[in-house]
């Protein structure tokens, strides 16, 4: 029986790796230079924080979670997104009582039974912030321009970022009335799904993907022009420093996220041409998540970033990435003792800092062919003549030259990376 990876997974295999250390590494040193540090939360949370955070009548909660029973009669839940756990961790280790604002940033695996699509799996990587305790708009737009940054960092351009304003507890009820009331006159093209979602989580309304409900939704009242003054005033805001920023946007009215614990400012960055399944990230503002998990009032934005999502979008443009050391030094050898001796060659190379391969027992061109695969910048050829001698050829691998060198003074030809 040949197994294969689960459906919805994916091995990600050494050609790839480039692109992940290239895009991790990017995204880390852009969260860095805002101010962000790092943290890392478990794999699987209890059951509640995701009906709590996310919302019971949500896809993700009803359709889409791995949840189970452990052994010990607890119901966990494989992480499906990362913002429900670092608000328990923010409130767990005390963390409002740090000065204020707190700036989390992390890369996280997590899990979603849906279906498999473009740089979309059930297992998938993130990348993602969160800013606790400070509701100006002027977090909102530093966010947003961490996100619109680390994009810019891997060379993703003419990427489009859409903005909505969904209010908030003061407003929303208004705007979900009137939206009620003109889906009730629709309800017999509306999709099954909608005509659920009508009465038990009308804003998802908006987000809905089947054909027969885009003519609704295009003609739907939109939540921005529903807005109470605190809102207006905040939405006002956060467009004059996305403008001041300089970041090129869209107003989205249909933009609402997959979440009940959105308020406020929402938002997208998608690639051109592309439509919401290839949003490369997305967050927004949830000032009321962390009291809904038994904190005490506690504003709250931030975003997650799909790394496969970002990564396919790095290819399809073409960026170069930057260059990567293969193996540097590849020790090839002639006879059992030359083998031992070059063993210790590439030992002490280690040791001093530089890449080294020992060769496989095989032909001396075999071998040198072996170093090509590794991309090594260098050669070192170890037989019987060059022991007696006391010598090493080092062969040049991309200009085909080689010259001998005295054994003691090998470790001096590569330099070291060591301090």
């Amino acid at each position: 029986m040949l197994f294969q990876s689960p459906k919805g997974t994916s091995d990600i295999l050494p050609e790839d790796q480039p692109y992940w250390r290239f895009l991790e590494s990017r995204a880390e040193e852009t969260a860095a230079a805002f101010g962000y540090s790092r943290i890392e939360t478990p794999m699987f949370e209890d059951a509640r924080l995701f009906v709590r955070g996310i919302g019971e009548v949500t896809d993700i909660v009803e359709k889409e979670t791995y949840t189970f029973e452990d052994r010990g009669g607890d119901v966990v839940t494989l992480r499906p997104e990362g913002t429900a756990p670092v608000c328990r961790a923010y409130l767990q280790h005390g963390m409002h009582n740090l000065p204020q604002p707190v700036r989390l940033y992390y890369m996280a695996t997590n899990f979603r039974y849906e279906r498999p699509q473009a740089g979309r799996y059930r297992q998938h990587h993130q990348f993602g912030i969160e800013v606790f305790g400070d509701a100006d708009a002027a977090i909102d737009a530093e966010v947003i321009e961490v996100g619109w940054r680390v994009l810019d960092s891997v060379g993703i351009g003419d990427k489009t970022l859409g903005l909505n304003s969904i209010g908030d507890s003061e407003c929303r009820p208004g705007y979900i009335a009137e939206l009620q009331t003109y889906y009730k006159r629709h309800t017999e093209i509306i999709c099954r799904d909608c005509q659920r979602r009508l009465e038990q989580n009308p804003l998802r309304l908006l987000d809905c993907k089947q054909d027969s409900c885009q003519p609704v939704i295009a003609e739907a009242p939109h939540s921005a022009d529903y807005l109470c003054p605190a809102c207006q005033e905040h939405w006002d805001a956060l467009l004059g420093y996305i403008g001041d920023l300089g970041l090129p946007y869209g107003i989205d009215h249909r933009l609402v996220r997959g979440f009940d614990y959105y308020t406020r400012t929402v938002f997208e960055i998608t690639p051109p041409g592309e439509g919401s399944q290839s949003t490369m990230l997305g967050g927004g503002r949830y000032d009321g998540l962390i009291q809904e998990l038994g904190g005490a009032p506690t504003p709250g934005i931030g975003f997650g970033m799909g790394i496969e999502r970002a990564i396919l979008n790095v290819k399809q443009q073409g960026v170069a990435l930057p260059a990567e050391e293969g193996a540097k030094v590849m020790v090839a050898h002639l006879g059992a003792a030359a083998k031992k001796v070059a063993a210790g060659v590439a030992s002490r190379l280690r040791l001093e800092g530089i890449s080294a391969v020992l060769a496989p027992e095989r032909g001396l061109r075999s071998q040198l062919k072996y170093a090509t695969s590794l991309a090594a910048s260098h050669a070192i050829i170890i037989g019987d003549d060059e022991l007696e001698r006391g010598v090493v050829v080092v062969r040049d691998m991309g200009k085909g030259s080689q010259r001998e060198v005295p054994m003691d003074e090998l470790y001096t030809v590569f330099g070291t990376k060591r301090d």
